[in-house]
């Protein structure tokens, strides 16, 4: 009996199919690639920071770093006070100050009052008062300042008899300034700037002695 071989044919091969894993698998040396590169912006990043920070200081310091005013009272004059009969007479007694104002800042400093007054015993003799101005950047600005003496609260004081027997009155003077600093970006400072002075009034000589200034702000 003769049978039909069943002729069996292979099967097709079965395609390859790529591991998901596989085919989504970065290979190592772009993964090398990519972290070196992230290390050098991550590095670049930082040093950029750092410069930032760096400059914000240096400006912190110097530009945005604004410092207080230097005022200074070189010298004193007296006039028209020799005795009581002046001060009876109500003479013209003035008292001359020049006074100075030293920037020290990169930038103007604009002032808009300055006031400046005397007094003897604690009693306030004479005030004047000055128009605004400006310092300019490291600069340093001079004025001279005619303090007219009231004569009335001069005779008010008690102890003008003895002073005026010894020759020597002892006075103080106040000096305020308030101005601002603009920086540059349209930033500004206030300031103020207060000033205290102790001296003696040589009637004889018409001259100031023993002057002691003391700044505040």
């Amino acid at each position: 009996m003769s049978e039909k071989k069943e002729q069996v044919e292979p099967l097709a091969p079965v395609a390859h199919r790529p591991d998901i894993e596989e085919a989504y698998a970065f290979p190592e040396d772009f993964m090398i690639r990519r972290h070196q590169r992230c290390i050098k912006w991550g590095g670049c990043s930082f040093a950029l920071l750092l410069i930032i920070v760096m400059v914000l200081l240096v400006l912190m310091l110097t530009v945005f770093h604004v410092k207080d005013p230097d005022l200074n009272i070189s010298y004193v004059n007296l006039q028209g006070l020799n005795n009581r009969t002046d001060i009876d007479r109500g003479l013209n007694t003035t008292i001359e100050a020049d006074v100075s104002i030293k920037n020290p800042n990169v930038a103007s400093f604009k002032f808009s009052n300055m006031t400046m007054s005397v007094h003897y015993n604690g009693s306030v003799i004479g005030v004047t008062r000055a128009v605004s101005g400006e310092v300019r950047a490291r600069r340093t600005l001079r004025m001279n300042f005619p303090i007219k003496l009231r004569a009335d609260e001069i005779l008010q004081v008690g102890r003008l008899e003895s002073d005026l027997s010894t020759g020597i009155m002892p006075i103080s003077s106040y000096t305020w300034i308030s101005g601002e600093v603009k920086i540059s970006g349209g930033i500004k400072r206030s300031l103020i700037v207060r000033m205290n002075c102790t001296m003696n009034v040589n009637i004889t000589s018409q001259r100031i002695q023993g002057q002691n200034c003391r700044r505040r702000t």
